[in-house]
């Protein structure tokens, strides 16, 4: 089972002077998820090298049992430090692919041509999509025969509320519950900042942080055979 991982590689929260990037336990989650699980990972990223981490994930009360293993850990802080360029990567190579969120995304892997070339690949070849939290927001230019991928899908997504609970709604380039829907998505969300993940057929999203871990388990539920709620 070889799965890829893309993140971020961009800092700048708008024009804040404030820094951004991937959002840690959205990716530690899932990393574990998969490495425990016999995955063979890939970490992706459109400069390649060291992903920017949003350092707000790295305050006290944002640790989470994933994060503390991953200080401890030297091999995944290694290969998180040389993520490899994203136009290097095929979709051929790798049996699914996973986008971690934090607000990074939203500026450069939701517009980066890669990356949109690379899911419209995934999804073509009938392999799994999934994101979550701000990650979902890369889907926005995904277009499956001049089609949204993301039309009449059951998706989420970080929610309008949530983004206006961390106070960057006037901040980000879009919101992410907006543009799902803008794009004929049937978005739906539970309560702020409870676990939520949805799978659609090939497609899974989660609404925030708490979900990463529930879509890393859908994935891997999806990649082991198992039947899948629609």
């Amino acid at each position: 089972m070889k799965l890829l991982i893309v993140l971020t590689s961009h800092d700048k929260l708008g024009e804040t002077g404030k820094k951004t990037g991937f959002w840690l336990e959205e990716f530690t989650a899932p990393y574990y998820e998969f490495l425990d699980a016999g995955a063979e990972l890939t970490l992706a990223s459109p400069k390649g090298g060291q992903p920017p981490l949003d350092p707000k994930s790295s305050e006290p009360d944002a640790q989470t049992e994933t994060t503390a293993r991953f200080h401890k850990d030297d091999n995944a802080r290694q290969a998180l430090a040389n993520t490899v360029k994203l136009s290097d990567i095929s979709a051929d190579d790798f049996d699914a692919v996973f986008y971690p969120g934090g607000h990074g995304p939203l500026w450069d892997l939701a517009e980066d041509a890669d990356s949109i070339a690379l899911i419209e690949a995934f999804w073509k070849a009938g392999k799994p999509v999934s994101a979550v939290c701000h990650a979902p927001g890369v889907l926005r230019n995904v277009l499956i025969d001049g089609t949204p991928l993301v039309k009449d899908k059951r998706v989420t997504g970080f929610s309008n509320s949530e983004e206006d609970g961390v106070g960057l709604t006037d901040i980000v380039p879009f919101l992410v519950e907006d543009e799902l829907k803008k794009n004929g998505g049937d978005y739906s969300k539970a309560a702020d900042w409870r676990s939520y993940a949805i799978t659609d057929g090939k497609l899974i999203t989660g609404q925030n942080p708490a979900s990463s871990k529930a879509v890393a388990q859908a994935l891997l539920k999806m990649l082991g055979g198992a039947e899948i709620s629609k």
